[in-house]
């Protein structure tokens, strides 16, 4: 029995602590239940049977959820997925913890649990009393890879200097039998063996003695991993040696025969695996670092009319920071005199430098070009655009995708599985087997033991995650949740906003159309004039698209609803609906059809009249983006079908749709009924997602399977997806959609490598072949194919580094990556 103490929120009478205690009462295993409303907080015992999950859900559910926290830790050890699936365990067994993510590739776990319930303390505990060191992160600084390897580098180098011999004095005489006869006659063969006994011994004892150190105890606990299937084969082969070596009659005849140089082989053949493996490992976490490595070390700071060169961490919010040209900007913050143009692509991906003056804002680690200028820091330290970045890639990469949970469930169960096969195998060519059937037994079981060893599995998934979300964030794309990776690659449909999406969301001139006799020029100069004094919000596209100082107007009247006029340069001019002109006697001319053209087209038509006669007719509308109608092309070349949702007109969406050729339409939507059409599009083709910007799409990002935010959206927007896109650029959608099917292509590769190896070799490892081919896999081949299968999906992962750089250099920004790259 248990006791938890839990914080509550959204306590606030008499009546909540009934409906709290009432919620958890019914969870079984669940008793002595007391709220506390002065406090806040709900005090219970758990029974063997009850979970704090359960509780949890209960509360949430009642309305009264209660407080969490989140703990990050550094898990050393971990070597296989039957690893994972322990520390997973371990944590999830201390009070108050609700979910615990393991990750094999960086070596990390993720703890959600209960406010108070328990601590990082007491979690690095429970780890390291399964076997597992463990260290809040945060605590210490993140180790460097590169140490991790060169570690791993001399240990591997002095396993292959101490092995060498062994398989030359072992080996040699099968390959040269003139050897084998020198070694006996000058060396002797017994004389041979102990020193293959004693450079073994040292092997094993030396850098092998990891797998001991860590394999045994995970034995003794009943829960054996990678190393403990090293630790079994090796000792076996070196036990079975030193009895042929030291006591030879307790062996049959034919059975006297040594395998230090399996033994030996293997722990360095898997020794160097690993090493190679954390140097992958060190490339796949290289994304994060090189984001990390954006902001500069030192920066000139304005103080008191001084300027200071002070490390990056000191910049406090308000501080007048200096760039020069060719810096790197330190922090967030607005322009507050200079000008240049400021290279935002490690950010959001767009090639194209960003014009910088005055009142803009500029972002920490972009780089500056060829001008200078001053700024004041408007957020620092975990506050800036950069950090949330690096947090975002953190979070997405300790995530789960739900193929995770199957694999999980495999690998819990697989070491067991595997020993006892590695057993059965043993017994079986003992009593099957010729002879020596002990030889050809310790052979088979330890080649068994070896060759299936589960890294490849326990990597297949959280190498790829953590190489895809980082190229993601490199061409500015954020996913904030990891499984948001995975549905993704299985929308069906991608159904868009219009307005701010799709558009610039700020109405433009789009067409002109003039009488003989009259310039565009002409027209708009006088337009602008009487519109600059027009409160209408369409009135600001035709004084933007005018001169920059339009003449000056006399004379001015709006009527509400038709248009307006004024007196410019001494002849009337009205602006306004042709139906009004032409109650006011003026004449339309031919001009008149072209405003039923621009009204198929989805514009608003104004015509322009001087004195008594219409002269031109202006189209306003919201102008596509450049790259909407490439990005649409794009999506539907993947398969993928394109929808609208908008709030606008019908005939406005279906002029913007035809433009973009977009699949289907809904318009005239409220923010609710954008939602409801996101369901029917669920029903006629499965998963979905939606692309969106404003406060008015918040509740269909929720919606979709995969909400998808423009980074110049609201933060409202924003917090309701699961993927942003650091620019306003929508072909980050391709780029999105091409990265999370490039990423879960490279996932199901690895696990066909993964468990297809494990499916075909375990039974060649056994033996099945030998009656046909009268030969068993060697254990120091089974060591080498172990050891390769683990690279072989790591080096798949990396390959998701290169992911669109065909098709834009870094990144590809602003370009849609080709369909084929799908599965890069």
């Amino acid at each position: 029995m248990r006791t938890l103490s839990i914080p509550i929120t959204n306590m606030s009478c008499a009546g909540c602590v009934r409906r709290v205690e009432t919620a958890v009462t019914d969870v079984a295993g669940v008793s002595d239940v007391s709220a506390n409303l002065a406090t806040s907080r709900l005090t219970l015992a758990l029974g063997a049977q009850a979970d704090a999950g359960s509780v949890a859900t209960a509360l949430e559910h009642a309305g009264y959820p209660p407080e969490t926290m989140q703990a990050d830790l550094r898990v050393t050890a971990m070597n296989c997925g039957a690893c994972v699936s322990r520390v997973e365990a371990a944590l999830l067994a201390q009070p108050g913890v609700l979910a615990a993510n393991a990750n094999l590739a960086s070596g990390t776990a993720r703890v959600t649990a209960i406010g108070g319930a328990t601590t990082p303390a007491e979690l690095e505990t429970a780890l390291t009393t399964a076997g597992y060191a463990a260290e809040a992160m945060g605590d210490a600084a993140d180790p460097d890879p590169a140490d991790e390897g060169r570690a791993l580098r001399r240990r591997a180098l002095l396993a292959a200097v101490l092995t060498a011999p062994v398989v030359v004095l072992e080996m040699g005489g099968h390959l040269v039998p003139a050897f084998h006869h020198w070694i006996q006659q000058v060396v002797g063969l017994q004389t041979s063996w102990a020193i293959q006994a004693v450079l073994t011994t040292l092997v094993l004892a030396g850098p092998g003695r990891v797998f001991f150190l860590r394999g045994l105890p995970a034995l003794w606990r009943a829960a054996p991993d990678m190393n403990a299937l090293v630790a079994l084969g090796t000792s076996a082969a070196w036990l079975f040696s030193m009895v042929a070596l030291l006591a030879p009659g307790l062996l049959p005849a034919g059975a006297r025969a040594v395998y230090f140089e399996a033994a030996a082989v293997i722990a360095t053949l898997i020794l160097v695996g690993r090493y190679l493996e954390a140097r992958a490992r060190g490339q796949a976490g290289a994304a994060i670092r090189r984001l990390m490595d954006l902001q500069p070390a030192h920066v000139l700071v304005e103080r008191d009319g001084r300027v200071e060169d002070l490390a990056a961490e000191e910049i406090e919010l308000g501080d007048i920071v200096h760039v020069r040209p060719g810096g790197r900007v330190a922090t967030d913050g607005t322009v507050l005199d200079g000008q240049s143009f400021v290279d935002e692509s490690m950010i959001t991906g767009e090639p194209v430098p960003v014009a910088k003056a005055s009142g803009d804002p500029v972002t920490g680690g972009t780089v500056n070009g060829t001008g200078a200028f001053r700024f004041t820091a408007t957020a620092v330290g975990s506050e800036t655009v950069l950090a949330r970045i690096i947090a975002l890639v953190h979070d997405a990469q300790a995530g789960k995708l739900p193929i995770q949970a199957m694999i999980d469930r495999v690998t819990a169960v697989f070491v067991p599985a595997v020993m006892l096969i590695a057993a059965l195998t043993v017994l079986i060519w003992l009593i099957f087997g010729p002879t020596p059937a002990l030889n050809l037994g310790l052979v088979a079981g330890v080649s068994v033991l070896i060759v299936a060893c589960p890294c490849a599995m326990g990597l297949a998934t959280p190498m790829s995650i953590m190489v895809g979300t980082g190229r993601a964030a490199e061409l500015g794309v954020l996913f904030r949740r990891g499984a948001a990776l995975q549905q993704l690659s299985q929308a069906r449909v991608v159904a868009f906003d219009k307005t701010g999406t799709l558009t610039q969301g700020a109405p433009a001139v789009a067409h002109i159309v003039t009488d003989a006799g009259w310039s565009e020029a002409e027209v708009l100069s006088l337009a602008a004039a009487v519109e600059a004094r027009s409160e209408h919000p369409l009135a600001r596209a035709v004084v933007a698209a005018g001169p920059d100082t339009p003449p000056a107007v006399s004379d001015f009247a709006a009527h509400v609803g038709q248009g307006v006029e004024g007196v410019v340069d001494g002849r009337r001019v009205r602006v306004g609906k042709i139906a009004w002109l032409r109650d006011a006697g003026v004449s339309t001319g031919a001009l008149a059809d072209a405003v039923a053209d621009m009204a198929a087209r989805g514009e608003t038509a104004f015509a322009v009249a001087v004195d008594d006669a219409v002269v031109a007719v202006l189209g306003v509308s919201d102008p596509v983006k450049p790259e909407a109608a490439a990005t649409i092309a794009a999506l539907r070349a993947q398969g993928v079908t394109v929808a609208m949702l908008t709030g606008d007109g019908q005939g406005t969406a279906d002029a913007v749709a035809a433009q973009l050729g977009i699949d289907r339409v809904c318009a005239d939507l409220r923010p609710d009924g954008k939602q409801a059409a996101l369901l029917e599009l669920r029903d006629a083709f499965g998963t979905t997602a939606f692309v969106g910007d404003g406060i008015n799409d918040a509740p269909a990002l929720a919606a979709a399977d995969v909400g998808v935010a423009l980074g110049t959206g609201t933060d409202v927007a924003i917090e309701a997806a699961d993927v942003v896109l650091m620019s306003g650029d929508v072909s980050g959608v391709v780029r999105a959609h091409g990265i999370s099917a490039a990423t879960m292509g490279n996932i199901r590769q690895n696990l066909f490598w993964a468990f297809g190896y494990n499916t075909a070799l375990i039974p060649v490892a056994a033996g099945v072949l030998y009656p046909v081919t009268g030969t068993l896999l060697s254990p120091m081949l089974a060591a080498g194919a172990m050891a390769l299968s683990s690279l072989c999906v790591v080096g798949n992962a990396l390959r998701l580094r290169w992911y669109g750089r065909a098709t834009g250099g870094e990144g590809g920004a602003g370009r849609p990556a080709p369909a084929r790259e799908a599965t890069a």
